[in-house]
């Protein structure tokens, strides 16, 4: 059984995750969508919150029952490993990207050599695209429609409501 893991912060997931998330389902039989719990940064939402919103982006989606969501804090091999996981799926959306993705993934392999990444370049219409995009634009009350899942919209704009009356 091929099992990969898309990795990431999905803070919030945005449409452009949406799409590695469909077309990386197609080559494994299990894709795992690993959300970070990292320290070092200060998300938006708790690492529960964004599992809970990528379980409710995925859920209508066709062909996506072989489709987890979980958690995970430390090294993404050691993760995969418990896992049972081949491969990591990364997006690219530019030659920076490319250039610290290729970095991680040379290291990733050099710490267990069964770990492959697999590379999926992003969609022309979100190669732009980055969660702190999104959130600059609903922190300001700006239209976010184009760039989230529609199901997730309201979630957004009401965590930064629920920060702006703290």
């Amino acid at each position: 059984m091929k099992i990969g893991i898309y990795p990431g912060s999905f803070d919030p997931i945005t449409l452009g995750h949406l799409d590695i998330i469909m077309r990386a389902s197609g080559l494994v039989d299990k894709l795992i969508i690993g959300v970070l719990k990292n320290n070092t940064k200060k998300p938006l939402f708790t690492a529960d919150e964004r599992v809970e919103l990528i379980k409710r982006v995925i859920k209508d989606k066709p062909n996506t029952d072989h489709i987890t969501v979980e958690s995970f804090d430390g090294l993404l091999v050691d993760f995969a490993k418990q896992r049972d996981a081949q491969i990591i799926v990364r997006g690219l959306r530019a030659v920076t990207d490319f250039e610290y993705e290729l970095q991680i993934a040379q290291t990733n392999h050099k710490i267990n050599t069964m770990i492959d990444t697999v590379f999926f370049t992003t969609s022309v219409e979100f190669s732009y695209l980055s969660s702190s995009v999104v959130k600059e634009i609903a922190a300001f009350g700006g239209d976010i429609k184009q760039f989230v899942p529609e199901s997730i919209i309201q979630s957004v704009y009401d965590k930064f409501n629920s920060i702006r009356s703290v």
